[in-house]
């Protein structure tokens, strides 16, 4: 567990923390339960020098897209820091977007660094109208960084290098109106960028061999799995202190439905083999959505879902469907697809709705 989020209290920004048993005034008498799941791309407040579009610009088109949501719950990825003068790094630009939404009072749990600041780029942010009883972020705690021995790097690696993780696991547990427990966990994957390898890229685009851009992509892979081994390890955890506990793991998983991080994580008797652990496997809410309209991200013209939310079994009983808001998504990976003539974000967000009555 990283140093400074070991409780509630200390990852909160926003409204002071609920006790486990007290649900607030805004939430009393409700049972139809939003939780959603919105990558908000390098959201940040715009420098001075910076190209458009403005956060202003942002916020503009995706404020709408918060308000359509009506969520209780959201599970926000690539949400950045923003200095103020004698404060510590804060979330004014998510603050900002979430203004005038039925968000605005919400608590924000954040994935943080040891001292009370956020992280500067590429937080997790769990946005949440119901208490937050605990908070827990996770980085090569329940699964140890591997280690590797480059093969291309120039000059060569004389002894291996440790492989971490880039981005944390936030899990929240938060109290929903049946007075029932909810364990959130926010997850942003790696990319299936290559990694990096010294002395092989002429530039930010171009590799110097087709071996090293090969050897980057499985370090990253690496990278991916060793987060979705830990999520179910955490899961497990989980389930072996409470064989009842609801579970919602969301984000975005750089994968799709059929990639072993989402497959690792789901954790089905089709690959397990085990019956008895029927019990343990998450099921994707998204397979409930007619398979043409299954996509948040396009790549190179096609749609793909790499942004999941998977449930425990016990949650289906309240799930009554769900709902991907891809209807202007754009391809930034086009031609000439510049950021700058889209402010909107390049995922698309995904809400799911269950009934707690």
């Amino acid at each position: 567990m990283a140093a400074g989020c070991g409780t509630a209290l200390s990852c909160l920004q926003g409204r002071p923390v609920q006790g486990p048993a007290g649900v607030t005034g805004d939430v009393v008498g409700v049972t139809t339960v939003r939780i959603a799941t919105f990558n908000v791309e390098n959201l940040d407040e715009t420098p001075p020098a910076k190209a458009p579009p403005t956060l202003a610009e942002r916020v503009a088109v995706m404020r709408p897209q918060i308000v359509r949501l009506r969520a209780d719950v959201v599970c926000f990825q690539e949400v950045h820091g923003q200095e103020r003068p004698g404060q510590p790094r804060g979330l004014h630009a998510l603050q900002q977007l979430l203004a005038e939404t039925n968000l605005e009072k919400a608590d924000l749990v954040s994935t943080k660094p040891a001292d009370d600041a956020v992280y500067n780029e590429r937080n997790l942010v769990v946005a949440t109208l119901f208490p937050v009883v605990s908070v827990e972020q996770i980085r090569n705690d329940l699964v140890a960084e591997p280690t590797y021995l480059r093969l291309t790097a120039v000059p060569a690696d004389t002894t291996p290098i440790s492989i971490g993780v880039e981005r944390p696991v936030l899990h929240v547990q938060l109290t929903l109106p049946d007075g029932g427990l909810l364990h959130v966990i926010n997850v942003h994957f790696k990319s299936k960028i290559p990694t990096d390898i010294p002395g092989q890229k002429v530039d930010n685009f171009t590799w110097r061999t087709a071996d090293a851009w090969a050897e980057g992509t499985f370090i990253s892979s690496m990278k991916r799995m060793a987060q979705a081994v830990e999520v179910r390890r955490l899961i497990d955890r989980i389930l072996d202190t409470d064989p009842n506990a609801r579970i919602v793991v969301a984000g975005d998983y750089n994968a799709t439905p059929d990639e072993i991080p989402v497959l690792a994580i789901r954790g089905r008797v089709e690959d397990t083999g085990n019956p008895a652990l029927t019990h343990r496997v998450l099921v994707p809410i998204e397979h409930t959505i007619p398979e043409p309209a299954r996509y948040t991200l396009f790549h190179q013209g096609q749609g793909q879902m790499l942004d999941h939310m998977l449930v425990t079994r016990n949650l289906l009983a309240h799930y009554r469907g769900s709902e991907i808001h891809n209807e202007i998504l754009h391809d930034e990976s086009a031609a000439f697809a510049e950021d700058s003539k889209y402010p909107e974000s390049d995922h698309a967000p995904v809400v799911a709705t269950f009934d707690f009555s």
